[in-house]
């Protein structure tokens, strides 16, 4: 009796380590990290264009951008650059009517740091090299990997990308630039007349 009842305790515990072993538990399902993004409308005499910042991937060159707009200090200045590429390009804005308007230059947040790349439809800095961003931008309407960065070279901060309104950056970009006016790279591609920007603000 007793070596029956031990032989069938064996059992039992033998069937419930293999039970266990084939169970094993289930790991937690892996979930994407949340980025964080903040939505601006920049509305132009040529259209509304909506952008999603992103204050994940580019924190630093999404607040210098939020406190252009939350400032207004956009408000009432221009486009004044469309660059063709190809069949594509990219238009330039920001701040030049008074240099009183413009805030220090921000530190550099370079593709190969974000993981941003500027392709279509981005959104980045100009900059005269890494740390002189202030508050020029443009945006692209084909890709362009040469403004990324490389060892070498910093490239151009992108901090977002346009979610409605490309109809009017390619608008933008193709409107009239004067032959003459605009300085070395610049020449031939400043817009004449500039396109407007009435107001740039966050939006829900």
């Amino acid at each position: 009796m007793t070596i029956r009842f031990l032989a069938a305790a064996l059992l039992a515990a033998t069937s419930a380590a293999a039970l266990s072993q084939t169970a094993p538990a289930i790991p937690p399902v892996a979930r994407p990290p949340r980025v964080e993004v903040v939505p601006v409308a920049i509305d132009t005499t040529a259209g509304r264009i909506v952008l999603e910042l992103d204050k994940t991937h580019a924190p630093v060159t999404t607040a210098n951008f939020l406190h252009y707009v939350d400032t207004h200090r956009l408000d009432g200045e221009n486009f004044y650059r469309a660059m063709h590429v190809g069949d594509g390009g990219l238009i330039q804005g920001g701040v030049r009517s008074d240099s009183r308007k413009l805030y220090p230059p921000i530190a550099h947040e370079p593709t190969t740091q974000t993981g941003l790349h500027n392709v279509a439809g981005s959104i980045s800095m100009a900059n005269a090299g890494a740390g002189t961003a202030r508050a020029d931008f443009f945006i692209l309407t084909s890709d362009m990997p040469s403004l990324d960065a490389t060892a070498t070279d910093p490239g151009f901060a992108v901090f977002g990308h346009v979610t409605q309104g490309m109809d009017i950056v390619q608008k933008i970009l193709a409107s009239p630039v004067s032959a003459t006016k605009g300085e070395g790279v610049m020449k031939g591609q400043m817009l004449d007349p500039t396109v407007k920007i009435v107001k740039a603000e966050r939006v829900k």
